[in-house]
This record gives C-alpha cells, structure tokens and sequence, in this order.
C-alpha cells in the first residue's frame, strides 16, 4: 500500500521560500519511493510556481481551499477551473479553519467535493470533532455527518473518482494541539472508512493529521487503518519533510 504524506503551507511562504522547498524536494531520492505518495499544499499565490517547479517528480501539488462555482461574481475566490489551470492535482475542503473562522459548513463542504471531483481534482476531505464535541460523547456522531455530507452530493460515476479523506481531530492541530494516540486514531479511522464505504461503495485512503511529527509519524502509519499523514508545521522544514517521508517509507 502507498501511504499519502503531505503537507499545507497555510498562510506561509513567500516565492522565493516555496522555490527553495520545491528545489531541495527535486533532489531528494526520498521522493522517488513507490512507497510513498508526497503533496504539497502552498497558498494560492506561489501554486502555479510550484507546480512547475515539481513537474517531473512524483510529488503532487495541491490548493488549500476552493469555490464550489466554476465562475462568476464570487469576489476573491478561486474555482476549480482555476485551479487546474495552475497545475493542481488536489484540493483541500473542510479544514478546521475554514470551518471555524470562515463559514465553512458540512453543506458546502459536500458542494466542493463535487466540483472537485467533476473538474478531476482529487478533494482533501477534511473533518475531525472538536474538544467539547467529544468530552460530550459526540465524536462518532460528528464523524460519520461530517463524512456523509461531504460524499453525499456526488452521484453516477462520480463516487468512483479518486477521493482522499482526512482525520484532524480539531484540538489535536494548532500550536497548542496535543496529538491523538495512535490506537485512538486507528479507531476513528475504522469508523469514518465504514461511514465512507457504505456510501461509496468500496474503501478510500484516509490520513491523519494533528500534531504529526518526526518522532510520532511511523507509529500512525503503522496502523492498519490510517493511509497516511497530513501535516503542519512539523513540515514546513523542508529536512522535516522529507525526514517523514523516509520514516514512513520504512513502515
């Protein structure tokens, strides 16, 4: 099995930073591991710089948010389209963030999703409880909406297209995040893939993230229901990232 390890950038890196992770991702053999499948994540101003940049390797590039409209009035965002044309191959939908601080919504998640994959973007599902939801016994309640609304609006050959999900648990990211155990992870994991399989019909890889690392990165992967790691700033270190990739290529 590949694992799935990348990381967002999120608000960070100016060109010439991306240029300089980019570069040193081009000559890095860990890249190069069938083993494993690297992805990028840079903001929306450096993504075609980077995209060019990777071209030839196997890592994927990706975008961290995106419009459900293929075009129109819809000031300051980006479409799939758009997207596209700048060289990405993946999409994230539903992080935290955007959950929390900009509106995103289990609706609009779903949306986004299916203008991903109609446009033949791989989406990035993002989803994960947040602490009071699960102090409250919530958890799998949560789960299991949150991946049923983001599935739920593709329809015909569109539930075959390559689809990544992706468990953060909401108070294990962030700077101040403490990760989940591994053996906690895995369970949640076997609950979304369930949720997932009943409505697509087979199994997609699912990804942890929140609070990945160097030293913890081989422990997640290793179990047998996480597809592979999403990662923050552990990775904005260009030797951090490919430090995991090379970790989790020996699992």
């Amino acid at each position: 099995m590949t694992l799935w390890i990348g990381t967002s950038w999120k608000m960070n890196k100016g060109l010439q930073e991306a240029l300089s992770f980019a570069d040193a991702l081009h000559h890095s053999a860990a890249v190069s591991d069938p083993r494993v499948q690297p992805f990028v994540m840079p903001p929306f101003t450096t993504l075609r710089d980077v995209s060019v940049a990777l071209r030839g390797t196997r890592v994927l590039v990706g975008a961290q948010n995106m419009h459900w409209a293929d075009d129109g009035a819809w000031t300051g965002e980006i479409s799939a389209s758009m997207l596209d044309d700048c060289g990405a191959a993946l999409v994230e939908v539903g992080h935290a963030e955007r959950r929390a601080h900009f509106n995103e919504t289990d609706d609009t998640v779903g949306l986004k999703v299916e203008a991903a994959v109609r446009h033949g973007l791989v989406p990035l599902i993002c989803i994960g409880e947040t602490r009071s939801e699960r102090e409250a016994g919530r958890t799998d309640a949560i789960l299991e909406a949150q991946v049923t609304a983001a599935l739920g609006k593709l329809t015909g050959r569109q539930t075959e297209a390559s689809i990544l999900l992706v468990y953060e648990p909401v108070w294990a990211i962030g700077a101040s995040g403490v990760p989940a155990t591994a053996e906690y992870a895995d369970e949640k994991h076997a609950l979304i893939l369930d949720v997932a399989g009943s409505v697509l019909g087979r199994r997609v890889p699912c990804l942890y993230g929140g609070s990945v690392t160097v030293d913890n990165c081989a422990e997640l992967v290793s179990q047998p229901n996480i597809d592979g790691l999403f990662i923050g700033r552990s990775a904005w270190q260009v030797e951090a990232f490919i430090e995991i990739l090379a970790k989790c290529a020996m699992v």
